[in-house]
């Protein structure tokens, strides 16, 4: 018997995941997750269910428990992008470009 993947994601990253070829279950808000959760795990052709981790923390104990006893799917944890990024000038980007295309750090003069 073949699995399937499912994938319980945010709604800034479920396009990703579908352009991968997964089938995704949006979850708009953290309220619903275990709601989703649960319905993806009733799904007796998903075999693994790929969650994102902020997803999952808001999954109610007693449903996570409910499904943590069954031997399928397997809930696999996945982090959530981080999209703050630090401020770095140019020339730092440009150097560790560099170091990672040639393997070491070029002095920028």
């Amino acid at each position: 018997m073949s699995w399937r993947v499912r994938v319980l994601a945010s709604t800034a990253t479920s396009a990703g995941y579908r352009l991968a070829g997964l089938t995704v279950d949006e979850v708009g808000d953290r309220a619903t997750a275990g709601d989703r959760l649960a319905a993806a795990a009733a799904d007796t052709d998903v075999g693994i269910i790929l969650v994102e981790q902020r997803l999952l923390d808001a999954v109610p104990p007693a449903v996570r428990r409910a499904v943590d006893r069954r031997p399928l799917p397997i809930i696999v944890p996945i982090p959530a992008p981080n999209w703050t990024h630090a401020a770095t000038d140019a020339e730092s980007y440009i150097v560790e470009l560099l170091r990672r295309a040639i393997g070491y750090r070029v002095r920028l003069q």
